[in-house]
């Protein structure tokens, strides 16, 4: 079985169709008040920031919707959207337009 590459450039991901590629921003590590939190008391961040694009949604006439967001942008998540993925060790999010409900900023 040849070897598979395990070094990919996030730059190289391209989303397909209406996909958007995202990195949650770090979880909190502690309370307001000061409380260190464990790894499992850790909630996922609803903010992360826009990787990379697809080329949007295909409509019934042939066309591309254009994304409200582009790369670089500051986004808020629905908590259950979108499909978890690791590229080099680092946690990412595959989701749809639907799953962000916000611009930040």
């Amino acid at each position: 079985m040849p070897a598979l590459a395990t070094e990919i450039k996030v730059s190289k991901v391209k989303p397909l169709g209406d996909k958007i590629l995202v990195k949650r921003v770090a979880a909190e590590e502690k309370t307001a008040s000061g409380i260190f939190l464990p790894e499992s008391a850790k909630e996922k961040p609803q903010e992360a920031s826009v990787i990379a694009l697809g080329e949007g949604k295909l409509l019934d006439n042939g066309d591309r919707q254009k994304f409200q967001v582009k790369k670089g942008d500051k986004v808020l998540l629905n908590k259950w959207g979108g499909n978890e993925i690791t590229i080099n060790d680092e946690e990412y999010l595959i989701c749809t337009e639907d799953d962000l409900l916000g611009i930040i900023g």
